[in-house]
């Protein structure tokens, strides 16, 4: 069983956007995995940080695109939670890369704000989406 379970809960619709939630749950499971020696060729924590900071960077953009290009009125909102997250992460990510132990907050930090946003946050655009045509 893994830290962070996959469940139809998370799936919001929207292919591409599940998609790109569903690397950053394994993302998270494999951090705990990694801590926890439960995959002996799991990357080092600076990497799966590295990976974190791309990934959700590139992630935020899609979303915010569609945001712009839609008229989302809950936009600035939603673009400041990606903000305050992506300071959070390279943060940790910088804080790692000085020595400390950063592991256990990045895994919580991760569970945590995923939750939050995909159930609460992000399908609170699902609808807005699907009125304007955006489904995959």
């Amino acid at each position: 069983m893994s830290f962070m379970p996959w469940n139809d809960e998370f799936v919001i619709g929207i292919e591409r956007i599940d998609e790109q939630h569903r690397w950053l749950v394994d993302l998270t499971n494999a951090l705990y995995d990694s801590l926890h020696g439960l995959d002996d060729q799991a990357p080092p924590i600076g990497e799966l940080l590295e990976r974190l900071v791309e990934y959700t960077m590139n992630h935020f953009i899609v979303e915010e695109v569609l945001f712009q290009r839609l008229g989302y009125p809950g936009e600035d909102a939603h673009k400041a939670e990606h903000d305050r997250f992506n300071r959070q992460i390279v943060d940790l990510l910088y804080r790692n890369e000085d020595g400390e132990v950063v592991s256990t907050e990045a895994l919580e930090l991760l569970k945590a704000w995923l939750t939050h946003h995909i159930l609460k946050v992000d399908k609170a655009y699902v609808e807005f989406f699907r009125n304007n045509g955006v489904t995959a």
